[in-house]
Formats: structure tokens, sequence, C-alpha cells
């Protein structure tokens, strides 16, 4: 009867041990793949949150600037420096058409706006 069951186990080793490596990569696999998925969601969150960020950033910078009627080069250079990531991140059609808004404005120095 051991006999036998050496024999069995010499003849058939080979196939526990692909069954054994196909297990143990089935379940790798599983948990890369949920770990994967998991850190997407967070990507697409943290996504969403710095586009809120930018589009409130650049809705409050436009506003102002609309307001006072004029943009300096500093402050074109900082709407630009903003609109770039917002409009690369999906940036709707709002913050492009006050942006636009604001680069139609007159430049004017910043020694304007120290005399106010």
């Amino acid at each position: 009867m051991v006999s036998l069951i050496l024999q069995y186990i010499v003849t058939h080793w080979v196939a526990w041990l692909f069954a054994a490596i196909s297990g143990i990569l089935g379940a790798a696999y599983r948990r890369l793949s949920k770990q994967l998925k998991a850190e997407q969601i967070k990507a697409r969150s943290i996504n969403a949150a710095v586009l809120a960020l930018l589009h409130d950033r650049l809705y409050q910078a436009c506003q102002f600037y609309l307001k006072r009627g004029f943009c300096t080069l500093e402050d074109r250079d900082n709407l630009e420096y903003m609109f770039k990531p917002y409009k690369a991140l999906g940036g709707n059609g709002t913050g492009e058409e006050l942006y636009n808004r604001c680069l139609a404005l007159p430049y004017e120095s910043a020694e304007r706006e120290d005399k106010k």
C-alpha cells in the first residue's frame, strides 16, 4: 500500500506542483487586481478634487479681474498656470469661457492697482 502511494506521488508530483503554482498565481492576481482597482478609484477621486479646486480658484480669480476691469502680465501668467492643468484634467467650458474673457481684458501695470 505504501509503495503504491509513493509510486503515485513520484508519478504525479509535477502535476501537483503546477496546480499549486497556478493556485498561488491566481490568488496573487486577484489580490493585485483588487489593489489596482482601489488605486484607480483613489486616483480618479484625487483628480476630481484637484479639478474642483482649480475650477474654484480660476473662477474666483477671473471674477476678481473682470470686476477690476484689467489684468497685469503677472495676473495672466497666474491664470495660465491654473488653466493649463484645469483643461488637461477635463475642465468644462465655464472655466475656459472665464479664462478667455480675462485674456480679452486690457493690459495694465501693477502700479495702477497700487494707486487704488
